[in-house]
């Protein structure tokens, strides 16, 4: 109890309440829950795992380590899914509220503190996501019960303190980092403490159990792949050259000695020539000829990548992979990017929350969210298009500044902004074409969008590649859209 009387003490009573049921379901379990979460094999290593770090979770992380160092495909790979998670960087949306002004000078000073404005921490939070399996972020608190760090630790170290049912036993020990070679335990932290996103774990509801790394299913491939890639080199320097056979009848070992060590002698010249007094001849033996028949080493190429989530056509192998098939392949990895996106955003806001609770705010799910400003990755083109046509089927403004990876408070703010300083009486509420205050003009519903005085979207179904919609943007000329008799 001593672990919620010193949160109360730094929270208020509403805070530490609403602490308190947000973390409950990693410790309590619900009343009408029978039975066991946790499979029969995982409960034997679990027991065993309470004596060291787990000895499963700390090998693959080696092994995925170890193959970044080795081969430059498997860095590129985590590189690349890093650097298309992180994206455009985060984008925090509030709900147009009288608490909206608070939380987002709280936001800007928390993501200041944090750095979560530097590509190079959401780059490197991102990467061990990818290449460990789990995120663990330690809180760091001032003197003031401010969270002004989110240290990244390793998750290796890291041991879950569980009990059967894949709930945390104390709340105040949650989680306990471990010396990997004696077992000693080198800290522990609480439940709020330690946020830690997992990727891809094999029950979301045990806590005890890890993340996986993204290409821990691919080691074994990619160890044939590299001892058979070995092998092909091995086999080329070995059988590729030419060589000659030297047949000299009746000689002696000693005068086939003094005529091997002439012409090895003479083989850096150009020309060569060999003669012999007796019996004997030099014909060539020519080098492998099936050399270039490496479809072992393609098959296990395909079947490294099968199990990875960005396309091979992406890394650069192209040969016989068709233009469709890899745009249907990079619509399959966009979306296994905006699952990352999301853990990744989700730790972020759970972090912002417990500050603001230790501070005393309260606030509600439905009055902010996290997210990355740019989803699937899309080309400027291609968020324009959405948004364009989002408009002409007549959503809110509001909805489609969201969706396109934009703040709708600061958009607003920015156009009522901009329109004061054409407005000849400043002080007025400006309002703009689409009828609502520092907000752009929205269509007149599904099909086409015509605001006055401004371009009209028109939407044509199935007159784009695979089906989709086109979209066609008619800007009025100088003699406002009258036409060529006007």
């Amino acid at each position: 109890m001593g672990y919620w009387k010193e949160l109360a003490g730094t929270a208020k009573t509403a805070g530490a309440d609403l602490l308190r049921q947000a973390l409950a379901p990693l410790y309590s379990r619900p009343a009408g829950e029978r039975g066991s979460r946790t499979p029969a094999d995982v409960a034997m290593q679990r027991f065993y795992r309470q004596f060291a770090v787990s000895t499963e979770v700390r090998e693959k992380i080696v092994m995925l380590r170890e193959m970044e160092v080795r081969d430059g495909r498997v860095k590129r790979i985590h590189g690349r899914v890093a650097r298309d998670t992180i994206r455009g960087g985060l984008l925090m949306q509030f709900q147009e509220s009288s608490s909206a002004e608070t939380l987002r000078r709280e936001w800007m000073d928390f993501a200041e503190r944090l750095q979560l404005t530097r590509v190079q921490k959401l780059r490197s939070d991102a990467r061990g996501l990818v290449s460990e399996g789990n995120l663990p972020l330690q809180l760091v608190l001032d003197e003031r019960q401010r969270v002004v760090a989110a240290v990244r630790m390793p998750a290796e170290t890291i041991v879950p303190i569980v009990d059967a049912n894949g709930r945390f036993k104390d709340p105040t020990r949650a989680y306990e980092q471990r010396d990997v070679l004696t077992g000693e335990v080198l800290a522990t932290f609480a439940a709020y403490q330690l946020q830690m996103a997992r990727f891809d774990p094999l029950n979301y509801d045990d806590m005890g159990e890890m993340g996986r790394p993204m290409l821990d299913s691919v080691a074994e491939t990619w160890r044939k792949l590299v001892m058979t890639e070995e092998d092909m080199v091995i086999r080329r320097r070995q059988r590729a050259p030419m060589r000659l056979s030297h047949v000299l009848e009746g000689a002696t070992t000693e005068d086939l000695e003094i005529y091997r060590k002439n012409v090895e002698g003479e083989k850096g010249e150009i020309t060569t020539d060999f003669y012999s007094n007796r019996r004997g001849a030099v014909s060539p033996v020519q080098g492998d000829a099936n050399l270039d028949q490496i479809a072992d080493v393609v098959h296990l190429l395909d079947s490294f990548f099968a199990g990875t989530p960005l396309p091979k056509g992406l890394m650069g192998y192209t040969e016989g992979l068709s233009r469709d098939i890899l745009e249907d392949l990079k619509r399959d990895y966009y979306d296994e990017i905006d699952s990352l996106q999301d853990t990744l955003a989700w730790e972020y806001e759970s972090i912002f929350r417990i500050h603001l609770l230790l501070k005393g705010i309260v606030a509600g799910p439905e009055e902010f969210s996290l997210r990355f400003s740019e989803r699937r990755t899309e080309t400027p083109n291609q968020i324009a298009d959405m948004g364009l046509k989002l408009q002409a089927l007549g959503l809110p403004p509001p909805m489609v500044w969201a969706e396109i990876g934009r703040d709708p408070v600061q958009v607003a703010a920015a156009a009522d902004e901009w329109a004061q300083r054409s407005n000849p009486y400043p002080g007025d509420a400006p309002t703009l074409e689409g009828g609502q205050p520092g907000m752009p003009p929205v269509g007149g519903g599904a099909g086409s969008a015509a605001p006055q005085g401004g371009a009209r979207v028109s939407i044509t179904p199935g007159n784009a590649p695979k089906g989709g919609s086109a979209t066609s943007i008619g800007v009025k000329g100088s003699n406002g859209g009258r036409g060529r008799g006007g």
